[in-house]
């Protein structure tokens, strides 16, 4: 552990660093106003965080950088003090459709943070049929239509040989969101409940031909991930912090790997970072993952975060994390509920 002063002088050459990105001098921060010791008592904590892993520095005579401890000790006292940084982020027209809002999220975090910005849409395994509706469209042609919880929509057109009774589709789409709705995605678990139920031979030959339209919503379910702002992460401004750039963007183009990095942290109940080498997927060692979980009060569905280079403004990335991961709980409570 730190010291209150130690944490004070790392704390200050981290900003420092963030904000001009060349090594700090001791003299900057015993310049600080917030600094009360000397400059030989500010050298000698410099020498001690270096030699405990926290700072390095270029060469001989230059200042300090963070290394990637240093960076992480900052960053988790930022999580700590739970401090906000007056970041909100303005999802306020958020639709009814996931898609929508996944996309909205993405860009609005991108240009906060003028970072990439990442989102996985709620797990396939976290899906449940959210409403069905049994339409007849002609006298002979009827359609199917399954809702799931993540706002993926099957459908699906029937043709029959004979006019279709009114009455028959109205009480088979009553019947069938009493059956399904809130029963999780998957044909085998449909297909096990609508053959469960005792049915005149009339309804069950009827329910039989709409099945297909309902077990095929679990193909329709797919992990989704959404980026945005890959040209704000090569932007000028960030390009001498991504010195591998070209082999970052490879592995962003993975998209299986990225989900499954982010899919990882579905557990976490706050705010997650990787630092650098701390990053799960090796080919993203080079830069920092900050995001956040949402979801339900009882489980998480998804998560929302920024990629930008170790030299970042990590306040900004977690508080619109947090923002970011708050108001999709939000909508998803009003979608799911």
């Amino acid at each position: 552990m730190l010291s209150e002063r130690q944490e004070l002088i790392l704390r200050l050459v981290v900003d420092d660093y963030l904000a001009s990105a060349k090594p700090v001098a001791s003299k900057s921060i015993a310049a600080d106003r917030e600094v009360e010791w000397g400059s030989s008592t500010v050298r000698a904590e410099l020498a001690a965080l270096e030699a405990a892993g926290y700072l390095t520095h270029p060469h001989t005579s230059a200042g300090r950088v963070p290394t990637e401890a240093g960076y992480r000790y900052y960053v988790d006292r930022l999580i700590a003090s739970g401090k906000p940084a007056g970041v909100e982020l303005e999802l306020s027209r958020l639709r009814r459709e996931i898609d929508e809002a996944m996309r909205e999220t993405t860009v609005a975090l991108a240009r906060v943070n003028d970072l990439m910005a990442l989102a996985t849409a709620p797990a396939p395994a976290t899906a449940t049929i959210h409403r069905v509706e049994v339409l007849r469209l002609q006298p002979t042609k009827v359609m199917a239509i399954a809702i799931a919880s993540t706002g993926d929509v099957a459908k699906r057109v029937f043709e029959f040989d004979r006019p279709v009774d009114p009455g028959l589709v109205e009480w088979a789409s009553s019947y069938l969101n009493e059956s399904l709705a809130g029963l999780g995605v998957g044909a085998r678990m449909i297909a096990n409940r609508l053959a469960g139920r005792e049915l005149d031979p009339i309804e069950a030959r009827f329910v039989a031909t709409l099945g297909p339209a309902f077990t095929e919503l679990e193909q329709e379910t797919g992990d989704s991930l959404y980026m945005e702002g890959a040209s704000r992460l090569l932007s000028e401004d960030h390009r001498g912090d991504l010195p591998r750039a070209d082999r970052l963007m490879t592995a962003l183009e993975r998209r299986a790997g990225v989900l499954g990095m982010l899919r990882s942290a579905l557990d976490e109940r706050s705010v997650f970072l990787w630092i650098g080498g701390e990053n799960p997927q090796p080919e993203l060692r080079s830069v920092s993952v900050v995001g956040a979980n949402y979801g339900l009060a009882h489980r998480n569905l998804g998560a929302v975060g920024v990629v930008g280079p170790l030299r970042m403004d990590y306040e900004t990335a977690i508080a619109s994390v947090r923002s970011a991961a708050r108001e999709l709980s939000r909508y998803c409570e009003s979608v799911y509920s």
